[in-house]
């Protein structure tokens, strides 16, 4: 057994290209490439929509629960896309959902909240947002102002 090295050199040439096999014969190559490009963005979306956003396994059975249960992850996804648009994609929809689900808000007394998380991307969002994590502890009326007043 050996290794052919001039086979592996002229195959170099190749290296950082795709092959794409398809049977639209009649298409333009440029519509092609672009239809192909998208794909992986849909793949994405289905790995996204069954594990983070947890489509499935569906633990409802009515016709209605079901139907309730995909038009939230579908609202959900909606607006995960639209935080990456506005952050220009800076973080992966894991990382999103990661940090959404470790901020909370506590009670804490006579009309003081404390948000006890707190991270790169959260701060990056809340720029992007016009919300300012930074206060730790808000009282409910400064609560409703900085959601009344974000930026969408």
């Amino acid at each position: 057994m050996f290794l052919d090295t001039t086979k592996i050199e002229k195959q170099e040439k190749y290296d950082g290209y795709y092959s794409i096999v398809t049977s639209e014969l009649s298409m333009p190559t440029d519509k092609i490439v672009s239809t192909y490009r998208g794909l992986w963005e849909i793949e994405e979306t289905f790995k996204l929509t069954k594990s983070d956003l947890e489509a499935r396994p569906v633990h409802v059975q009515s016709k209605e629960t079901i139907n309730a249960h995909f038009l939230s992850c579908f609202i959900a996804l909606t607006i995960l896309r639209l935080i990456q648009k506005v952050t220009n994609r800076e973080f992966s929809s894991e990382k999103i959902v990661e940090c959404l689900n470790k901020i909370e808000c506590i009670y804490e007394f006579e009309n003081i909240y404390l948000f006890g998380y707190r991270s790169a991307i959260s701060d990056r969002l809340g720029n992007a947002f016009g919300m300012d994590f930074s206060k730790q502890r808000l009282n409910l009326a400064s609560i409703k102002n900085i959601l009344a007043t974000a930026k969408t």
